[in-house]
């Protein structure tokens, strides 16, 4: 989850209270207070709410929450001159763009950093890495309206962000770190998505990189912000960052969006309305509110709120991505109500409880796996095809796909655990060797659940022979008869795979990573895995 560094003197001249009372009360809004230092605490934040990953952020709610300032926040946002025209080449690219301007900041380092942090918790929490959502912030000093997105040659060169010399857009995504880190968003494109000004001067490479030119320093006063993306989400996200900015008592402007012979401004920072039942409320929280008492724990989590008949109108501020339905708003109303004023109660019904027998066996898995050296580890059953099958060197085959997906990476079911594992080791290449995790848990298979265990090791000495002993050591604590023979699943190396037969039945495979496979997923080890159907 992201981690957010409250600075206590800022934090107390935004709130307009004591750090003390802010610490005791700020894990009740949903969050984690990870470490306290001598000037700082470190909170994660839930990935549900984004508009929480900025001291600002956290500010506006905890004032209401203490009830200093309640209700739905209101921002003025004023015409600009600031044009930006999005051309027609771009649309096969990353055609959804949204942009602002901020004036009159008083920028420095408590400020900047922040600010620099809040992009990247963005990037990380709404953009999928970059992938859905990018974000650049500039020095709108610095550059000229009308600004032009479009798709360009790749090799348009200019200085990028922490360099002092030009390169081309095609060597940075080889030399420059961010571009090294995520050229894979832009694998398979001739041409690249570029921002420049009315003199042709570079603005970003989205999503890779800013120019050095636009460089946010504590002499800078007035913003352009553009964020580019492959959906809708990028409005979201700039209503965040405008916001937190506004907070700083940023002046907001608008910006004259050109496309397809038609004319928009963002940000739009209207309020959405959405109801919500008396009777629905009590009903699902268990309490006996009225109207009254709703829409006042509504106000302390920063919504607007009127009352009416049958129960409360509600105002949503244009910052709140996680507000979908009226149950999302319920959860609000608990938490202005209190979770500490809850009572627990014990259920009318008695019953004696046992664990499911499924529940039994993955029991006696850990303790085995847990004995071996393994660590447990818990993924989505939630994935993608791309690293489902193609990053795993297997043939794409038919799977339980999501109707609605909310992100391009969740949009089917596994029907394997080991991508997963690979994607864990992928996420922390950072941690020392060996690494040697586990996971039991189910996939969909043919519309049906099935029960897997899969394991993976990774160090500089992997071999076969490491992941034979293991895969035997498991079925023999199973006390199952089994027979090994040869495999043909193309994610390990060929001549070191084998499959597991119990009763002429393939329950399992185990081997040798392919190498194609690890340099997918980039790592640089080599690694052995198995997994096993245990249904």
């Amino acid at each position: 989850m992201p981690m957010v560094t409250l600075r206590y003197k800022d934090l107390e001249k935004l709130i307009g209270t004591d750090k003390n009372t802010i610490i005791d009360k700020v894990p009740m809004i949903g969050a984690d207070v990870e470490r306290i230092d001598v000037d700082h605490a470190d909170v994660e934040f839930f990935p549900d709410r984004p508009d929480l990953f900025s001291i600002e952020g956290v500010a506006r709610a905890m004032r209401g929450f203490l009830e200093i300032e309640t209700g739905l926040p209101r921002y003025d946002v004023k015409s600009s001159k600031v044009s930006i025209t999005i051309d027609k080449s771009i649309r096969p690219i990353r055609p959804h763009l949204a942009c602002a301007v901020v004036r009159d900041l008083q920028l420095d380092t408590n400020s900047i950093e922040p600010l620099m942090s809040l992009q990247e918790h963005l990037h990380w929490g709404i953009g999928r890495d970059r992938k859905k959502v990018s974000i650049g912030i500039h020095d709108l000093s610095k550059i000229k309206s009308p600004f032009l997105y479009k798709a360009a040659d790749p090799d348009i060169e200019f200085v990028p962000l922490d360099f002092d010399y030009p390169l081309s857009m095609r060597k940075i995504l080889e030399i420059h770190p961010k571009g090294f880190k995520f050229a894979h968003i832009l694998d398979g494109m001739k041409r690249y998505p570029l921002i420049v000004d009315a003199a042709d001067n570079v603005l970003s490479f989205p999503p890779i990189i800013n120019s050095a030119l636009t460089m946010v320093t504590d002499t800078t006063r007035d913003l352009f912000i553009e964020v580019t993306g492959t959906d809708a989400s990028v409005a979201i996200a700039l209503n965040i960052v405008v916001t937190a900015l506004a907070e700083r008592s940023g002046k907001v402007e608008s910006v004259k969006i050109f496309s397809d012979g038609g004319v928009r401004k963002t940000p739009n920072l209207s309020p959405t309305i959405r109801s919500l039942q008396v009777k629905d409320v009590n009903s699902l929280l268990g309490l006996d509110l009225n109207a009254e008492e709703i829409a006042r724990n509504l106000r302390k989590m920063r919504f607007g709120a009127t009352i009416h008949e049958e129960g409360v109108d509600v105002e949503v501020p244009a910052y709140r991505a996680d507000i979908l339905h009226a149950c999302d708003l319920i959860e609000d109303v608990a938490i202005g109500y209190g979770y500490d004023r809850f009572k627990p109660e014990f259920p009318e019904i008695a019953t004696i409880g046992k664990t499911h027998c499924i529940e039994d066996k993955f029991e006696l898995l850990r303790d085995v796996m847990i004995g071996l050296g393994f660590s447990e580890v818990m993924t989505f059953t939630l994935t993608n095809e791309k690293v489902h099958f193609d990053d795993m060197r297997r043939p794409r085959s038919n799977v339980t796909r999501v109707k609605h997906p909310i992100s391009i990476d969740q949009t089917i079911v596994r029907s394997s655990i080991l991508p997963s594992l690979m994607e864990i080791l992928s996420l922390n290449k950072h941690h020392g060797l060996p690494q040697k995790i586990f996971e039991v848990g189910e996939v969909l298979l043919n519309g049906k659940n099935a029960q897997r265990l899969a394991c993976i090791s990774m160090h500089s000495t992997a071999n076969f022979a490491e992941i034979k002993s293991i895969a035997e050591s498991v079925l023999r604590e199973l006390g199952t008869e089994f027979t090994i023979e040869k495999a043909d699943d193309t994610a390990f190396l060929e001549g070191r795979r084998a499959r597991i037969l119990v009763y002429g039945s393939n329950i399992g495979v185990f081997g040798e990573i392919h190498p194609d496979v690890i340099l997918n997923f980039g790592l640089d080890q080599p690694v052995v895995a198995f997994e096993l159907d245990i249904s």
